[in-house]
């Protein structure tokens, strides 16, 4: 049996030339998506903005990630990730100048809203790099490329004020925008100039149908369309959080319209499920095609937990170290960026850690970590010594991000074809978490938000001991018919 080779980080050869191409194409992805935040103050000063205002852009930053992180997912598994990443960096870029041209604040939001769809190149990406890496290392592949590439938002708060002030003068924070738009617009030529779906003679399988995914028995039929509630009711707390009764920036009619929508989209959707999924109430799929949905569901609640605090962490933490430390802004910002920058590391150490001790075993002992990391959060009080409180909140971090590898280590070995679905599905449920987590900080001080994290993990915890380790072989058919078993132990 030949052995797999070693990964090496400095060579631009082969798989680790495709990898290399795809974290730097999601690097940019979310410098692009997370370009506004650090020049906010400037955003605000040009056009006047009320603080509802700029919580406003805020939202309409992540509200359109969770469908398009589906749509993203569906695009990649039928026309392969080189085609679509190119295109969704092409794309974004001109956003991206609409954006840095705005000249009302109807303008602005709208631009925002649609950059929500940079956010879900991560997506196209799980499917590359599970297409190029065999099921020994696609967990670290996976966390490398997720950690640095996760990294770009990072980039953008460290760079893009420093960028506006090189450019100078009122429009700096336009030129600097625009910058990040060129940026996407050059590489996604790049992209698509190097990039290929997959190694020399490899099959880029697909979906057999397209507009929904497959599943392979009755009960995983219902389960999927449970599973999909959560993504709309997150959207509709959005648009929630935007009406009449909290910022007030859409009316009661507009608000109740987005209902309505919200409703008539899941019910077309789920007449797609059906279309693609009717024929499992006539007929039992064959043992050899079979996958269980369960573990999809399990993956989804993991990254909820996992990014979805993240994401909402990462919104309040600044002010919690200002308000419990009495730090200035820049010092509670600095310390508080500890908790992205673990990105570097910790994801990919997750990954490592599936790939040589266990999917299901790692997966566990991260978010057990992550659940007590949580409980600790929950705890820091002003009479904690500063250095302890970074301490804590660094290793909480650390199994945040590694349970993020961990739930992408195993994302590319539950059904070949689907990857980018089932990818999107997760990626999707991330933004659930965040939009769930930063509604109940809206609620509760930062003590009980910490706290319902931890125990939303437990939770989570419990539903890990279902998921199936993945082993021995899968199937997918080739274009001409027959069928091929691909290694997943």
């Amino acid at each position: 049996m030949m052995s797999t080779p070693k990964l090496n980080l400095f060579s631009f050869r082969g798989n680790m030339r495709t990898l290399h191409l795809t974290w730097i194409a999601f690097f940019i992805s979310f410098f692009v998506w997370f370009n506004h935040a650090p020049l906010l103050a400037s955003i605000q000063q040009t056009f006047g903005l009320s603080k509802q205002e700029v919580k406003a852009l805020l939202i309409m930053n992540v509200a359109l990630t969770i469908p398009a992180r589906i749509i993203i997912g569906m695009l990649v598994d039928k026309y392969g990730p080189r085609i679509t990443y190119s295109c969704l960096l092409f794309f974004s870029s001109f956003i991206c100048f609409s954006f840095a041209l705005a000249n009302s604040y109807q303008m602005l939001l709208a631009s925002r809203f649609a950059l929500g769809f940079v956010g879900a190149g991560f997506v196209i990406g799980i499917r590359m790099i599970g297409e190029w890496f065999p099921a020994k290392q696609v967990g670290i592949a996976e966390g490398i490329y997720g950690g640095w590439g996760n990294f770009g938002s990072a980039a953008a708060a460290m760079t893009l004020p420093t960028i506006a002030l090189m450019y100078g003068g009122d429009n700096g924070w336009r030129y600097a925008i625009a910058t990040t738009g060129v940026i996407a617009l050059l590489y996604s030529f790049v992209f698509y100039k190097l990039a290929r779906n997959t190694p020399k003679g490899s099959t880029y399988f697909k979906p057999k149908k397209t507009g929904a995914m497959e599943v392979t028995s009755k009960g995983d039929f219902f389960f999927y369309l449970l599973m999909n509630i959560p993504m709309y009711a997150a959207l509709a707390v959005l648009a929630w959080k935007l009406g009449p009764a909290n910022l007030g920036i859409i009316d009661g009619f507009f608000t109740d319209t987005v209902y309505l929508t919200l409703v008539a989209v899941y019910l077309y959707q789920s007449a797609h499920i059906w279309r693609i999924n009717a024929h499992v109430f006539k007929e039992t799929v064959p043992e050899i095609h079979r996958y269980q949905f369960k573990n999809v569901a399990v993956l989804d609640l993991a990254y909820l937990v996992t990014f979805g605090s993240e994401l909402a962490v990462i919104s309040m933490l600044p002010l919690f170290f200002k308000n419990t430390f009495n730090l200035s802004i820049v010092e509670a910002g600095m310390l508080a960026s500890g908790f992205a920058f673990m990105n570097l590391v910790a994801r990919p150490s997750g990954g490592f850690f599936s790939d040589r001790f266990g999917r299901k075993k790692s997966l566990s002992i991260l978010i057990g970590g992550l659940s007590a990391g949580y409980f600790l959060l929950s705890a820091i009080t002003p009479a904690w010594p500063l250095p302890l409180a970074v301490i804590a909140t660094m290793a909480c971090s650390f199994f945040v991000q590694a349970g993020e590898g961990a739930v992408f280590a195993i994302v590319p070995l539950v059904k070949r074809r689907m990857t980018g679905q089932i990818a999107g599905m997760a990626g999707a449920y991330g933004n659930v978490g965040a939009v769930s987590f930063l509604t109940v900080f809206s609620f509760v001080d930062p003590s009980m938000f910490f706290m319902v994290i931890a125990c939303s993990a437990i939770v989570t915890l419990l539903a890990v001991q279902f998921i199936d380790e993945p082993k021995g072989q899968t199937a997918e058919i080739m274009p001409d018919g027959t069928v091929q078993m691909i290694d997943v132990g």
